[in-house]
């Protein structure tokens, strides 16, 4: 070895211990930092000097991994979309253990005619079939009030996803431009890309993405479904948020929003081209989830209307008077059914708040004067009302055939089963998430590992700058010799 390649071997090897040491530290500083990826610095053999070359910073990162944690971890998150609604749902409808439950309310109220059929002329006992009447109402509009609210959150949410969304994209754009222009003057942009890494995983979260390379370090983003976020230029998402939905309001009848990009409407559907994410599985519980469990909601509801304004049960009913429980203080129209658990009222005549003419639960709802005390016939037609089989269909419960009680009982189970199978799925999702993401921790920066390399770092910085002072030395030897 001649001296020349000698020296270029030691001021190489010099350099790139420097870098090398350099990488490491900045791998050590940022060991606990989220989104950070750990670097490595790419050496090669110099064919024309001798020594070593370095040909940049590389970050430790594998894009199928990278995809599969992205994947996991948008389920995880969708799923939690609806084990939240439906956790929520459940605890509005009430639980078998649940002493104020829409069941529990019934029953009491079945109870209470009972006590009133054995002394129909107790007007203490008159009050508090009045009271058990108000609380199976408040249990069914308190339910139905949650779940409008839970619709109302559901569109909020989705307004401030799509605010992100926007955002998220256009910073994007700009890292790419950014990284394009690092590139070409030769720095590096390891951190631009970590950075554009935590805004796409926010992305996917909310939207699932197939990210393309493009030239000169740029990236694009399509929806699974073939959908452009981000190519070249961000997409603009558009949609129109509503404060105020009532029960009849869908994306169907056109009352409320969807979604365009770029101007052009997209298919929200959980099987349109955007699925995957918590925007879609906010839409699905706005336009889908929501009313079907206003529609089991608004049947039993209906039900409980029903079999107290039948005129057979009760001679002075007129075929358009409200019964004990009305469509917001007056006759219930069939026909008329969405949002009627919402208008749920107890009749005036006998509620405590209102008239408070309990005597008519006895004496006919219509009746002129107060009957005979002793007369219990009318009460006990109430309660056969309400262990009388009838014939409800809802999307989700089908079509089924039972007394009040039982029905309550279906629309409890359906809510429960719900929230224990998306619990279920829930668990599964979260352990999936759970093991990509620790398979993509371990890309991350070993601090032992690191550390061993600062040693060997240490060790070949010492050969070198040894090697420089022999070759020195020889200098000096043969300057000395002439």
């Amino acid at each position: 070895m001649s001296i020349t390649s000698a020296l270029n071997s030691a001021m190489s090897g010099l350099t790139a211990n420097a870098r090398l040491s350099q990488v490491t530290s900045e791998n050590l500083a940022n060991a606990l930092t989220p989104g950070y990826s750990a670097q490595m610095l790419n050496l090669s053999t110099s064919a024309n000097t001798g020594g070593v070359s370095v040909d940049g910073i590389q970050r430790r990162v594998d894009p199928a991994l990278q995809s599969s944690a992205r994947q996991a971890e948008a389920e995880y998150l969708k799923t939690q979309v609806y084990a939240d609604f439906y956790s929520v749902m459940s605890g509005l409808v009430g639980t078998v253990d649940d002493e104020t439950s829409i069941t529990a309310q019934i029953s009491n109220f079945d109870a209470a005619l009972v006590e009133a059929i054995s002394r129909p002329d107790s007007t203490e006992r008159l009050h508090d079939l009045a009271v058990q009447a108000d609380l199976v109402v408040q249990s069914i509009t308190n339910a139905a009030d949650g779940l409008n609210k839970q619709r109302v959150a559901a569109d909020t949410s989705i307004d401030v996803q799509v605010d992100n969304l926007n955002d998220q994209l256009k910073e994007i754009e700009k890292l790419n431009a950014r990284i394009v222009v690092s590139q070409a003057a030769g720095t590096s942009t390891t951190a631009m890309e970590d950075q554009r890494d935590l805004l796409i995983d926010s992305v996917n979260a909310m939207i699932p993405v197939n990210v393309v390379q493009r030239d000169q370090g740029r990236v694009a983003l399509y929806s699974v479904g073939g959908v452009a976020l981000l190519d070249g230029k961000a997409s603009e998402i558009t949609f129109d948020a509503n404060r105020n939905i009532e029960p009849h309001m869908t994306l169907d009848n056109g009352l409320l929003s969807g979604l365009e990009i770029n101007g052009k409407a997209i298919d929200t559907s959980s099987t349109g081209p955007l699925r995957g994410g918590t925007l879609v599985a906010q839409f699905d519980i706005r336009d889908n989830a929501a009313v079907e469990a206003q529609n089991d909601l608004d049947a039993l509801a209906a039900d409980l209307i029903e079999r107290f304004q039948d005129p057979a049960l009760d001679a002075t009913i007129g075929v358009t008077d409200a019964g004990i429980f009305t469509d917001d203080g007056g006759f219930y129209d069939p026909t008329d059914i969405v949002g009627i658990s919402a208008r749920l009222e107890l009749n005036d005549l006998v509620a405590m708040d209102g008239q408070a003419e309990t005597w008519r639960f006895r004496d006919g709802l219509y009746a002129a004067a107060p009957g005979d005390p002793g007369d219990g016939s009318q009460l006990i037609a109430y309660a056969d009302a309400i262990s009388e089989n009838r014939t409800v269909s809802t999307i989700k419960l089908g079509t089924i055939s039972s007394d009040l009680t039982t029905l309550s009982a279906s629309v409890m189970s359906r809510f429960a089963r719900d929230s224990d199978s998306t619990n279920n799925t829930l668990s599964f999702t979260a352990t999936s998430y759970t093991e990509m993401a620790q398979a993509e921790l371990a890309l991350g920066v070993d601090s032992d590992g690191e550390l061993q390399n600062l040693m060997v770092i240490e060790n070949a910085y010492a050969a070198n700058a040894k090697m420089l002072a022999a070759v020195d030395e020889m200098l000096q030897t043969l300057l000395g010799i002439t």
